[in-house]
C-alpha cells in the first residue's frame, strides 16, 4: 500500500512511464479483500512479489509456521488467479526463488511455497491464461538471503546475489 518503503517512488516512476497507477494496500491472503480489491480496479497486469522466510530443520517446523510462510505467497496466488477468472491480462506474474528449483537447507515452507506458485502459473498457461513464475536467486542490499552464514552457504553454490536494479 502507500504506506510500503519506496511504494510512492515507484509509483512515480511507473507513471513517469506512462503507466496508470493505483497503490492500495490489500491482505491478499484474505479472498473476500482481493475480490473486493479487482471488483473496484480492473487490472491489465497482476505482479505478485510475496515473500517471507522460516529457517530451520524439518523436525523443527510446526504446520502455524508454514502457514505463515504460505499465507502471502501461496494464498496470494491463488486468491489472485481465482478472483481474476480467465480474465484476459497482459501478464501475470509471480516472483518465486530458486529454492521452490533446488530447494532450499533449512527453508522447508519456503522452498515448497515457491514450487507452488511455479505450479500455479504453470497451470493458468495450460488454462490459456497470461502467467509466469520468475525463480529469483538471493538479492544484495538486505534480502531474504541476508547474513553472513547466507550469503557464505549460498556462494559456496556458485550463487552470487543479485543487485535489485539490474535484475528487475
Amino acid at each position: 500500500g502507500p504506506d510500503a518503503p519506496g511504494a510512492a517512488e515507484l509509483r512515480d516512476e511507473l507513471t513517469a512511464l506512462g503507466a496508470a497507477v493505483t497503490v492500495v494496500a490489500c491482505d491478499v491472503s484474505d479472498r473476500a479483500a482481493v475480490e473486493d480489491l479487482l471488483s473496484a480496479h480492473v487490472p491489465d497486469a497482476v505482479v505478485h512479489a510475496a515473500g517471507a522466510v522460516l529457517n530451520g530443520p524439518l523436525d523443527a517446523v510446526t504446520a502455524e509456521d508454514v502457514g505463515r510462510v504460505w499465507e502471502g505467497k501461496v494464498a496470494g496466488a491463488v486468491h489472485l488467479d481465482a478472483a481474476l477468472g480467465d480474465r484476459a491480462l497482459d501478464a501475470f506474474v509471480v516472483f518465486s526463488s530458486i529454492a521452490g528449483t533446488w530447494g532450499s537447507g533449512g527453508q522447508v515452507g519456503y522452498a515448497a511455497a515457491n514450487a507452488f506458485v511455479d505450479a500455479l502459473m504453470e497451470s493458468r498457461r495450460a488454462r490459456g491464461l497470461a502467467g509466469v513464475s520468475v525463480a529469483w536467486g538471493p538479492w544484495t542490499g538486505g534480502g531474504m538471503a541476508e547474513g553472513p552464514e547466507a550469503v557464505e552457504a549460498l556462494r559456496r553454490r556458485g550463487v552470487l546475489a543479485l543487485e535489485p536494479g539490474r535484475a528487475v
